[in-house]
């Protein structure tokens, strides 16, 4: 038990220096990061303006309120979703699949630490620079836009704490989720394509396109309990009110249930391809 708390503990210091490093090296590419800030930025504008078309002129005007969401707070959502969107796993980490590919995975696993918190951590860090630079400045653009593609304040106090506790949660699963997908990448060969098209329809199910609840009432319930709503749904509900205070233990509960099944699924599986894992290159 002491020799297993002891390697524990030695993994954990290890990828938080990892971590921090890789999180370092993020921050030097502010350049890139501002260019994406840019194109968010454009992208809400874009979005903000289809949708205010169809709240004022739909043939069925009432279709949104009657989902539960005014204007003011698609505009929020948008802002939002727009500002926490580098979280999501859009790719795989590109060392990663470098060393995959090329072989060098076998030099990954001489390494004296866990291979699947090792690129835990590695993907971790490599969201938190573009999520810190793409967040701030669509956030504080969003503020700053004429009264009727503002950002809104947050619902209350109370909303913005659970939304700070929602946005942790699914920063670590989007992490989860990203370092799965890696894994199953891991040790075959039919290429990257089915792997991309699972995290493009993940991008779709978290309400990056269209806030979820504006997607038909017989979807309601698969929409809030697939994984994919903890990446941004969930705590955007939480900020503009549609999901209460009071609601919100629920929905970061579904979180971190998730968090936990991805954990658990990728270091399963992890340990399985280990066991067959054929290292190619030369």
């Amino acid at each position: 038990m002491r020799s297993y708390a002891s390697s524990a503990l030695s993994t954990a210091r290890a990828c938080f220096s990892l971590f921090r490093i890789k999180t370092a090296e993020g921050f030097q590419y502010r350049l890139a990061w501002i260019s994406g800030a840019t194109v968010g930025i454009f992208w809400a504008l874009i979005e903000i303006t289809v949708l205010a078309v169809f709240y004022n002129y739909a043939e069925n005007k009432e279709a949104g309120m009657m989902a539960g969401l005014t204007l003011k707070q698609v505009v929020t959502y948008v802002w939002v979703a727009q500002a926490v969107w580098t979280m999501q796993p859009m790719s795989i980490d590109s060392d990663i699949l470098g060393k995959i590919n090329s072989g060098d995975v076998g030099i990954e696993l001489c390494r004296p630490i866990d291979l699947y918190f090792h690129w835990f951590a590695r993907i971790a860090a490599g969201r938190l620079a573009p999520l810190f630079w793409r967040g701030s400045l669509t956030l504080l653009c969003g503020m700053l836009m004429p009264p009727a593609y503002r950002l809104s304040w947050p619902a209350s106090l109370p909303s913005l704490l659970w939304t700070v506790v929602s946005l942790v949660c699914a920063f670590l699963l989007c992490t989860a989720l990203g370092a799965f997908v890696t894994t199953v990448r891991l040790n075959i060969a039919w290429g990257d394509g089915p792997v991309y098209m699972f995290m493009f329809i993940g991008s779709i199910l978290s309400g990056a396109t269209l806030p979820l609840q504006l997607w038909p009432e017989s979807w309601q319930r698969f929409l809030l309990w697939q994984p994919f709503a903890g990446h941004m749904d969930i705590p955007i509900r939480l900020y503009i009110g549609s999901m209460q205070p009071g609601e919100a233990h629920g929905g970061v509960l579904l979180q971190v249930a998730w968090i936990l099944f991805f954990v658990v699924a990728g270091k399963l599986l992890m340990a399985r391809r280990l066991r067959t894992i054929v290292v190619q290159g030369g």
